[in-house]
């Protein structure tokens, strides 16, 4: 039977075209399409553009696009293919893990570094890897394929600005690679025995703080005024120093934990967070009630809690128990 395909796009890199402004997402679906013209005599491709944008111009409000675009499709095709530009596709990669769950057809995001019309492009071959993967009946749940390997959607980081092996899988394996058409898996697909669930609600008041070395804390207060959940991403395994620490103890003091909900995470890419392991960070995590993203990216905890703090009223046990639960192998804990 011949698979049928929606192919989603967004703009990014590989819709772009060459301006005397520099790249300009132009390329509407059907163009994109066009350069493979082989692939659709082995495939039903339907096309369908959600946006066309830079990815540093997505926001919270395009991953719900993107997850309601799916939701109306889901049962009218076999898989999804999502065109978008690199520099966020982690992040929407992680953030529609979390709002498209137990998914038993192939959710597939790929991009491109150069654009699909240049003479030297990986976008072909990221394309084309990426309709074959979303056809294979083995494949479900939302990955990125790039540059022949394919990478959870919790788990995906860009790491490199230029190259066209642009996307590392952090603190986890591929789950395949793809070599001349031929999909090579690592990992058994998991198989789904709860019926897909769609969410469509974020919130976005979700602030990210990166620690530096002699960080004043003079900002402290006014983040924790505007935000409901701060990540702060600590040295190492995870720690406060001294020049935060009296003032985030008191700003946590003015408020029940869920909030104003404290994540910690680490800088460090690979192997994950320990708060507990040095005074700096145990101190902390004995005084008040937080939360350690420990081996998670910061692309999975950032869109991991727009989703848990999207529900009203929701307890600080019902938080604790969504952000531990494991989702799409977003932890291995």
């Amino acid at each position: 039977m011949t698979k049928k395909l929606l192919i989603l796009t967004t703009g990014g890199t590989i819709a772009s075209v060459k301006t005397p402004h520099g790249l300009i997402p132009a390329l509407t679906s059907e163009e994109l399409l066009s350069y493979l013209p082989e692939i659709g005599s082995d495939f039903l491709l339907k096309t369908k553009a959600v946006c066309n944008l830079d990815s540093t111009d997505i926001t919270p409000e395009h991953w719900l696009l993107l997850a309601g675009s799916i939701r109306e499709e889901y049962h009218n095709y076999d898989g999804f293919v999502i065109c978008h530009g690199t520099d966020t596709m982690a992040y929407t990669a992680a953030a529609l893990s979390y709002l498209i769950q137990h998914s038993s057809k192939p959710i597939v995001l790929t991009g491109a570094q150069k654009p699909i019309g240049s003479e030297i492009t990986d976008a072909k071959a990221n394309l084309r890897d990426s309709i074959l993967y979303a056809a294979d009946p083995h494949s479900r749940g939302v990955q990125i394929v790039f540059d022949g390997k394919v990478i959870l959607g919790t788990r995906a980081k860009k790491t490199k600005t230029l190259s066209f092996a642009a996307f590392s899988s952090i603190n986890y394996p591929y789950l395949a690679t793809i070599q001349d058409g031929r999909i090579i898996r690592y990992l058994p697909p998991s198989i789904e025995k709860n019926p897909v669930v769609f969410y469509d609600r974020l919130n976005p008041k979700v602030f990210l703080l990166k620690l530096t070395p002699g960080i004043s804390p003079v900002l402290l207060g006014e983040i924790f005024r505007l935000y409901d959940c701060i990540i702060i991403e600590s040295f190492g395994v995870g720690g406060i120093p001294d020049t935060l620490e009296s003032e985030l103890f008191s700003q946590l003091s003015k408020y029940a934990p869920q909030e104003k909900v404290l994540v910690m995470t680490t800088q460090v890419t690979y192997e994950g967070s320990n708060v507990g392991t040095y005074e700096v960070g145990r101190r902390l995590n004995e005084t008040f009630s937080i939360l350690e993203a420990k081996d998670m990216t910061l692309e999975a905890v950032l869109t991991k809690m727009m989703w848990i703090m999207a529900e009203d009223g929701i307890s600080w046990p019902e938080i604790c128990r969504k952000f531990y639960k494991c989702i799409n192998s977003d932890t291995l804990y």
